[in-house]
């Protein structure tokens, strides 16, 4: 999967690659912010996501 995700909170790309069963509705976490994302939507080219948590 080429698809990225981009933190709402920071704006960096979060590492995917930790994730290789990724599916809507999985949690995954920012790899610079700590932010916990809620998966909403994965598209060819973008992962869509919501804000779960504030982070660390």
């Amino acid at each position: 999967m080429n698809a990225k995700l981009v933190c709402p909170e920071c704006k960096n790309d979060v590492d995917l690659s930790r994730y290789p069963n990724l599916a809507v509705g999985m949690v995954v976490e920012c790899n610079h912010c700590g932010m916990t994302l809620a998966i909403k939507e994965i598209g060819d080219a973008e992962v869509k996501s919501e804000i779960v948590d504030e982070g660390k």
